[in-house]
């Protein structure tokens, strides 16, 4: 595809080019057998879900989704035997109730695997793919609570800002790869994500009530990101929660609060940060964008290693994955990220 010519300098796009063909590189060499990507299960910040290493549902679909950015598909491509090996791993680890997960992975790693298989049924149309997205779909409807939000787990009775904007964007591309959505999902988390933001164009990790009163959770450049997205992703472009959170997040790259690059290997929210912030601005466009691209384009390009890889506490498949998702959202091959 032809490259516009905002996206930098000769140089800049040169890079971009050779850093994306070493990303891939790396992670086709590190792909399992049956199909899978190895990381870090369960990293969090408390104690309560100890993270272990293993086969990894969320990885592999967001590894996936970097081949499908580059314009391979199963049966097409240079890469399309990886995909297939890929394809084929998470379609065995849909249950009976739609449910996606493999080794105690939880509703992050359902939503990014059904975005996948939403993101391959609508290139590939495929009846057994539809049907086990339908189920996956079917299981994000369900696992919606009474917030109008998704947290962790199917049977959670809170919500998060972060959770909830992975479930969102699965069911775009499903309904954009023509799977029926209920709208009456979509209507209760766009109130949710609405009630989430602050006067300040923030967006609240979590609000619910305790003891009769509403407790509300801390704002980051992360879930602001997200609660862009979470709108912008259920139809909500123009509303005056996103004009706040794009002119939030326009500060923080203005006056450099956005994660600094050393987060990349110390934090496991740079690249989830930075993963939703592009998708915000890139929608949004205008000279943000043009100026965000540039500034995360040559960040990132600057800290991968020479074989390939990103690295954080996750681990390097996800940390490339992510990494290589974000320089290839001008490509326009996914159709979660195009406008």
């Amino acid at each position: 595809a032809d490259e516009p010519r905002w996206l930098g300098s000769d140089v800049l796009r040169r890079r971009v080019r050779r850093g994306v063909e070493a990303a891939l590189a790396y992670l086709a060499r590190t792909q399992q057998p049956d199909g899978s990507w190895k990381d870090i299960i369960g990293r969090k910040v408390c104690d309560l879900y100890i993270g272990h290493y293993d086969k990894h549902i969320g990885v592999t679909a967001l590894a996936c989704m970097a081949f499908l950015a580059h314009g391979d598909l199963p049966g097409r491509g240079r890469y399309a035997k990886v995909l297939e090996r890929g394809l084929d791993f998470i379609l065995k680890h849909v249950d009976e109730n739609g449910y996606i997960s493999y080794s105690n992975s939880r509703m992050y790693s359902h939503a990014f695997a059904t975005l996948f298989l939403a993101e391959v049924y609508g290139m590939v149309r495929r009846d057994d793919l539809r049907e086990k997205l339908i189920k996956a779909v079917r299981a994000i409807e369900r696992a919606q609570n009474r917030y109008g939000g998704w947290r962790y787990l199917p049977t959670s009775i809170d919500a998060d800002i972060s959770v909830t904007v992975c479930q969102v964007m699965a069911l775009r591309a499903a309904h954009n790869a023509g799977i029926y959505v209920n709208k009456n999902v979509i209507d209760k988390e766009i109130a949710y994500v609405q009630k989430s933001a602050t006067p300040s164009g923030g967006f609240r990790y979590q609000i619910y009530v305790s003891e009769g009163r509403r407790i509300f959770g801390r704002v980051s450049f992360a879930l602001t990101a997200a609660g862009v997205v979470a709108l912008q992703g259920a139809g909500m472009y123009n509303c005056p929660e996103v004009r706040r959170g794009l002119s939030y997040l326009r500060n923080q790259f203005l006056f450099n609060h956005f994660p600094p690059p050393h987060h990349m290997r110390t934090t496991f929210e740079y690249f989830y940060a930075h993963y939703y912030a592009i998708q915000a601005v890139y929608v949004a466009g205008g000279q943000l964008w043009r100026d965000w691209w540039k500034r995360i384009a040559n960040e990132l390009l600057n800290g991968q290693y020479e074989d390939g890889r990103w690295q954080d506490v996750v681990g390097p498949n996800y940390a490339t994955a992510m990494a290589a998702l974000i320089l290839q959202i001008p490509n326009g091959y996914l159709p979660i990220f195009q406008r």
